[in-house]
């Protein structure tokens, strides 16, 4: 057998054989990511709703304009960029000061590395059931502790108005994300020399100042990355938001990812449904792409 892989190789050219040992890789891509993307577009350019068999037929753009000029897609678009930019600025600034702690030589510091990862660990709809219970308005552990803390006299149903359940769905949200940016910006703390905070001590800088002109420069290739990642998955929120809210309550929380399930699954309407989902992820690339550029800049400059 090993001798047979070895003539392949001798007689196959270079290019020949880097595609030979890629084309599993690219099935596999070309099955679950590429396949499925082809398809929405087509949906997308269609009028296809199961709900009315046997009508199906090409309409073009007719879709994106239609939820171009509709308040139903704006609305939960200004929704949706609400929830992302509250979420990835709490798990960026949580995540920057515990990867500075954990960065930091302490006792009992590789047991606090440990226990970050349990967060991310949990599935993100069970984090989302576990956050139902702890915020339930009846036997709640949230309400409880605040009830014996005095900060509130009575239970309160906190996902029943705004802006209570934004802030909790930001929360809920945050907490399973900020392991995965607080290990990446550690990553990124770790590959910083030591003796440059020396020099800098000897030179008579503050913390202040070490973070500023020494941390933060040398922290930003890796931070320009966790906030690309986490602003890509704030705006494509659903699962929290389908078990805590269901879009309410009056759709205040209802962002596009639950506009997309609503038009797809319940009104069966595969045409609209893939649609939106087109635009959300042209929004998403087009925000990543404009996010790289003015991060790049600044740390040019």
């Amino acid at each position: 057998m090993q001798s047979k892989l070895a003539h392949t190789r001798k007689e196959l050219p270079q290019g020949a054989l880097a595609i030979f040992f890629s084309a599993p890789a690219v099935l596999i891509i070309a099955a679950t990511i590429l396949a499925p993307f082809c398809i929405a577009v087509f949906l997308s350019l269609h009028n296809w709703n199961l709900k009315r068999p046997g009508r199906e037929r090409f309409i073009g753009l007719e879709n994106y304009i239609d939820w171009l000029t509709d308040s139903d897609f704006w609305e939960p678009l200004r929704t949706t960029f609400t929830f992302a930019i509250l979420a990835v600025a709490l798990i960026v600034l949580l995540s920057l000061l515990i990867s500075l702690l954990l960065n930091e030589k302490f006792p009992g510091r590789g047991i606090l590395r440990a226990l970050l990862l349990v967060p991310w660990a949990i599935p993100s709809v069970v984090n989302a059931l576990l956050w139902k219970w702890l915020l339930n308005p009846q036997y709640g552990l949230v309400n409880a502790v605040f009830f014996e803390l005095g900060i509130i006299t009575e239970y309160q149903n906190v996902l029943g108005s705004m802006p209570s359940v934004m802030i909790w769905l930001v929360i809920a949200y945050s907490w399973i994300h900020i392991p995965l940016a607080t290990l990446l910006l550690l990553s990124g703390l770790q590959t910083i020399p030591g003796d440059i905070y020396e020099s800098a001590i000897v030179d008579g800088a503050n913390i202040w100042q070490r973070f500023r002109f020494i941390t933060l420069p040398l922290l930003r290739p890796m931070l320009s990355i966790v906030i690309i990642f986490e602003m890509i998955f704030a705006l494509k929120v659903f699962d929290i938001i389908f078990v805590l809210t269901a879009g309410g309550p009056a759709d205040a929380t209802n962002v596009l990812g639950w506009t997309i399930y609503t038009e797809t699954f319940r009104k069966l309407d595969f045409g609209a449904g893939s649609s939106i989902a087109m635009l959300l992820g042209a929004i998403t690339l087009a925000l990543a792409i404009l996010f790289y550029v003015i991060l790049e800049k600044g740390a040019e400059r």
